[in-house]
């Protein structure tokens, strides 16, 4: 009896030695706290979609993760919001993998996700567009099932988006690093989408003012400067916006600098194209690539929703 005893008495230890180093280390088989919906507009182009699904991949390598694609589409964030819950999360922090929090649809994803009492104006347009596929030139009646706001079983709350993050300032750094040849002879210009209306852009324009200042702490650039183009605006402002750009640059020139141009956009698509035709004829550099990838992108994710999440 008493060699019966041992052997059991060893087995049940080895046993258990085994199953504490197997067991899940995560996470999801253990019902995580909270989980993350990554907002994201859906790209024309095929590669910026992987590109926001990699960075999901990797935040869910930490915290249960989810894709919601679209301008405020109440469809794809409840599809995410579902899938989440049926993880077992106890609470959902969504985050808007936007450069701005300063729009309409930030306003309108959040009024969706119950964090807005009125629903914003521009919601009823949101709802007619088909953001679940690459063809964002389609339109449709706007269903307006799609503009109540979501059901949750857990409670929701939102992040701010890229806004004046220090981590979106270094990024910005290495993209002007990578064309950079003579700092103290060379001129960053910040340019980005921008809003329509007006004060919107201040509130744009003030995080990207911050972003210049934590950006001159550390490079020895002559000047970094910013602005936005406003593509969406009227063609009055529009062509205001243009000849601002050029006239900046122009003056870079004039003094006998290089102008670096670093667009604040999370993925080339369009912009570039924009910022060249307006700079046709004079002499800049452009960076390659915008935000993504990056992996720092991942941290930001990380930051803002376990900030939230532990208030």
């Amino acid at each position: 009896m008493k060699v019966q005893t041992a052997v059991a008495l060893v087995f049940f230890f080895c046993a258990g030695l085994f199953f504490a180093r197997t067991g899940p280390s995560k996470d999801k088989a253990k019902g995580p706290d909270f989980g993350i919906v990554l907002l994201a507009h859906g790209g024309r182009v095929r590669t910026w979609n992987e590109e926001v699904r990699h960075v999901a991949d990797r935040v869910d390598l930490s915290i249960p993760t989810e894709v919601a694609f679209g301008m405020a589409t109440r469809r794809t964030m409840q599809e995410a919001v579902d899938r989440l819950t049926a993880w077992g999360v106890t609470e959902i922090i969504a985050v808007p993998l936007f450069v701005s929090s300063h729009s309409s649809v930030i306003t309108s994803i959040r009024y969706l996700l119950g964090l807005e009492k009125v629903m914003p104006k521009d919601l009823k347009m949101f709802a007619g567009m088909d953001h679940s596929s690459t063809n964002h030139s389609k339109m449709d009646h706007a269903d307006l099932s799609q503009t109540k706001p979501l059901t949750s079983s857990v409670p929701v709350r939102m992040t701010c988006a890229l806004d004046h993050h220090p981590l979106v300032s270094k990024i910005l750094l290495d993209r002007a690093a990578a064309i950079s040849t003579h700092a103290e002879r060379e001129v960053v210009i910040l340019v980005a989408h921008g809003p329509v209306p007006d004060e919107e852009n201040k509130l744009w324009l003030s995080d990207m003012s911050l972003l210049a200042e934590q950006m001159k702490q550390f490079s020895h650039y002559a000047a970094i400067q910013y602005l936005t183009v406003r593509d969406d605006a009227d063609d009055k402002v529009r062509k205001a916006a243009a000849k601002q750009l050029r006239e900046r640059v122009q003056a870079v020139v004039k003094d006998d600098q290089t102008a670096l141009i670093v667009p604040l956009v999370l993925s080339y698509g369009g912009i570039e194209d924009g910022i060249r035709e307006r700079l046709k004829g004079l002499n800049y550099k452009i960076a390659s690539q915008g935000l993504l990838p990056d992996p720092r992108i991942e941290e930001w994710v990380l930051d803002v929703a376990q900030k939230e999440a532990s208030h």
